[in-house]
């Protein structure tokens, strides 16, 4: 007697093409993520001047105009999705502020959020703030969250902002600033950072309820 032919379930037919299609999606996005063109909404600009440029241990990166009477020290991760939510909502008035001289705006860059990618976003962020940068390149990473940021798509940005430079390639690619990301992530911790974003005007740690636009408005107001 013929063997009857055996019949695979038409549930378990399905289930392996919808994990067949979520692998194709996932394999897709991920590509798209490191390969999609970087679009700049920042050029041409009045960019402010980076007042402490990266590299000098245990210091911030500081913009702005230097007689201004408030510093916000703005601890991030560019990794980090509140920190993108933080800049979306207070970006463009923290930019006011210090294009105005209201305020001087001194970055802090962690590096524990995403181990592989934060600290080469940061060092980038260096690279671009020692070429007079920082403020645009940052808003820029965070206007863009769901890329990839791998070293090429980090180098295409610096010369859609007119770095365009071997120096600043080179840094990119030998994670330049690694050290001093190290000192940043010491004076962090001397100051019980916590989470990012951590925000401090003029040296007062502001609570999680005011990092709105109203709240740093506020915070502002009270030591101008």
């Amino acid at each position: 007697m013929q063997e009857k032919k055996r019949r695979v379930p038409v549930g378990l037919i399905v289930v392996v093409g919808v994990v067949l299609l979520a692998i194709v999606a996932a394999v897709g996005v991920d590509y798209w993520r490191k390969h999609s063109s970087v679009e700049v909404t920042t050029n041409g600009r009045t960019e402010p001047a980076v007042i402490t440029g990266p590299g000098t241990s245990g210091e911030g990166v500081q913009v702005g105009k230097a007689d201004a009477s408030t510093n916000i020290d703005l601890y991030l991760d560019f990794r980090c999705p509140h920190c993108a939510e933080f800049e979306e909502k207070t970006g463009p008035m923290l930019d006011e502020l210090v294009e105005d001289g209201t305020v001087t705006l001194t970055y802090w860059p962690m590096t524990f959020v995403n181990p592989d990618n934060s600290p080469r976003l940061a060092n980038a962020f260096a690279a671009a703030a020692a070429s007079g940068k920082a403020l645009s390149y940052s808003d820029e990473i965070y206007a863009d969250f769901t890329k990839a940021w791998t070293n090429d798509q980090l180098i295409e940005l610096g010369k859609k902002l007119g770095i365009d430079d071997a120096k600043f390639e080179a840094a990119i690619k030998d994670n330049s600033y690694a050290g001093w990301l190290e000192s940043v992530g010491k004076v962090a911790n001397d100051r019980k950072v916590e989470g990012t974003p951590t925000v401090f005007v003029n040296g007062k740690q502001l609570q999680s309820d005011q990092l709105t636009v109203d709240g740093l408005k506020a915070a502002v107001s009270g030591v101008s």
